[in-house]
């Protein structure tokens, strides 16, 4: 547990301990403690509003309540004041003394600083990307993949067992289509003439299978594409797509655990799930198909899941699907998805219910659109017509460290306008360049500290006590607080949080260099500085690896 949660942990008993050693508070219930932290630093480092929360039970003013709290706290060596304000919440203004103890923590932890065990090993999925392999991974499946990458980083950060996977939708209409399109982009690289069907994907990629298979194999598969036999052109494709989405991830900084094929559901997997609703009454006949009953838990109408040739729907392998994960031993799921399946939304918590598990053992994140900005306008793109932006198009534009920090910068559920211009900008106004720049900036400080002649090797005994600026404080802080960021990012399962706090550290960095100069003639206080500056360092490096960026020594 860091330093910074210690605190609050002992905070939180004080209080309790107050509430219930007052003598004219009589409560039965005593809800849990929270601590927040204030919007405006003049309110504190934390408050808490559980006066207001007692009020019906203690049956008096919240402000009389929380009077009597902090009346009965005992004296704490880390809390410098306390206050009640407003309506009556109670702030707390934490003293200086106990942050430098925490560079001492962040240099005996290293790597591990901001580890917890708040997830207590438990099991987590986190699906995402997912996208069918019918085409490169474009624009949009690039915010999901570093969304559900840096989600799953900072929920192992925070102690949970995590594993990361993408599920192929190998299987279905899909998947016949693309053998179709190659197919006939096939039969006209030999002369043929024959049109491009209207439901058929396009994009010049298509054409490049379609010229794969002729030259390795040249006209020998012409008769097989004429008679519609497409089982060659669509297994082809679908490799050579696959193997694509795995390079520009893997080229993403994106690895998976594991890759879940569609095709292991059929039929068998299907069958046994349809058996289960069957047995359960979950299901019934109408009109030759097989309907789900997913009004029961929910959804705003009952689905099919099997249809009246036979055939199974998409949703009867995400049931299939979803019955497996959690037969794998997953406590939780956590589905990242486009925001176009926002009405799956119901459909799948509905599923969830009916398997027997609770509906919060599935979380789906919705993650919005993305408009491309390229000198102020709009990038056009067109997936029906196969012109768009892939995800490999703007990593060689930007870079992998700026695409990936633009991709969470925002909340998943807010639409992310990405200023391509921007992104390449070596100038502060580049978030990516500024977080990057706090750590090239650090390594140039010691370089010139080597330079210097300055002894660092007994850094461990130098007296912390005599950072008292206000900006080496500020530092200090939010090297406290990276802890409790990481864990307030895992419960709220908001990746975003982290990228902010990065620019947020950087910037309190920066403050720091431009008032605090390290190289002084007092040798105590560089050398405290530059102790500082080195748990600072550590930090960064951290945050960098959990959003998946490098951590350059020059810019």
């Amino acid at each position: 547990m860091s330093l910074i949660r210690r605190l609050q942990v002992r905070l939180q008993e004080e209080i309790k301990s107050a509430i219930k050693t007052s003598e004219q508070l009589e409560i039965a219930d005593l809800p849990p403690i929270k601590l927040e932290t204030p919007r405006n630093e003049d309110h504190g480092d934390y408050a808490t509003n559980v006066a207001m929360i007692l009020a019906g039970q203690a049956k008096m003013p919240p402000r009389q309540i929380a009077e009597l709290i902090t009346d009965n706290l005992v004296e704490l060596d880390f809390i410098a004041k306390t206050e009640v304000a407003g309506p009556g919440f109670i702030n707390f203004y934490f003293s200086t003394d106990w942050l430098y103890d925490v560079v001492a923590e962040i240099e005996k932890e290293a790597d591990d600083y901001g580890q917890s065990d708040l997830g207590e090993d438990k099991k987590i999925q986190v699906e995402f990307v997912s996208a069918n392999p019918t085409g490169p991974l474009h624009v949009g499946h690039s915010r999901g993949a570093v969304v559900g990458d840096v989600l799953a980083n900072i929920l192992q950060k925070a102690g949970f067992d995590v594993s990361k996977e993408y599920y192929i939708n190998d299987a279905g209409n899909q998947m016949e289509l693309l053998g179709n399109s190659v197919a006939v982009r096939y039969q006209q690289l030999l002369g043929v003439d024959i049109e491009l069907p209207e439901d058929a994907y396009r994009g010049e990629y298509i054409t490049e299978l379609a010229r794969g298979i002729l030259d390795q194999d040249g006209d020998s598969y012409l008769e097989a594409a004429k008679g519609g036999q497409l089982e060659h052109f669509r297994e082809y494709a679908y490799q050579k797509l696959l193997e694509r989405i795995k390079t520009d991830l893997n080229d993403f900084g994106i690895e998976f655990d594991n890759w879940f094929s569609e095709r292991s559901l059929h039929p068998n997997k299907i069958e046994e799930v349809t058996a289960k609703l069957q047995a359960d009454q979950l299901v019934y006949e109408e009109e030759g198909a097989l309907w789900f009953k997913s009004s029961k838990f929910g959804d705003d109408k009952d689905r099919v899941v099997i249809k009246d040739d036979d055939t199974p729907t998409y949703l009867a392998a995400d049931i299939a699907y979803h019955q497996n994960k959690y037969q794998r031993g997953f406590e939780e799921v956590i589905n990242v998805w486009g925001a176009d399946h926002h009405g799956y939304v119901e459909r799948m918590k509905a599923v969830v219910e009916a398997l027997g598990y609770k509906r919060e053992a599935l979380q789906i994140i919705l993650v919005q659109l993305v408009t491309l900005l390229r000198d102020g306008k709009k990038v056009p793109m067109s997936k029906r017509a196969g012109d768009f932006v892939t995800m490999r198009d703007v990593i060689k534009e930007v870079g992998k460290d700026a695409a990936r920090y633009f991709y969470v910068m925002r909340s998943p559920d807010s639409h992310l306008d990405f200023d391509l211009e921007l992104a390449k900008e070596e100038s502060t106004e580049n978030p990516v360049y500024y977080i990057q720049y706090a750590h090239a900036r650090i390594c140039s400080i010691l370089e010139q500290v080597r330079k210097a002649g300055v002894e660092v090797d007994s850094l461990d005994e130098i007296d912390l006590t005599k950072l008292t600026a206000e900006p080496e404080i500020n530092l200090l802080k939010e090297l406290a607080n990276y802890p409790d960021q990481i864990a307030k990012s895992a419960e709220s399962r908001e990746p975003h949080h982290m990228a902010r706090f990065a620019h947020q550290l950087a910037s309190v960095f920066h403050t720091f260099y431009n008032k605090c100069y390290v190289l002084v003639e007092d040798q105590k206080l560089l050398k405290a500085r530059l102790r500082l500056v080195l748990a600072t360092k550590q930090v960064l490096v951290n945050l960098l690896e959990l959003l998946g960026l490098s951590a350059p020594e020059n810019m």
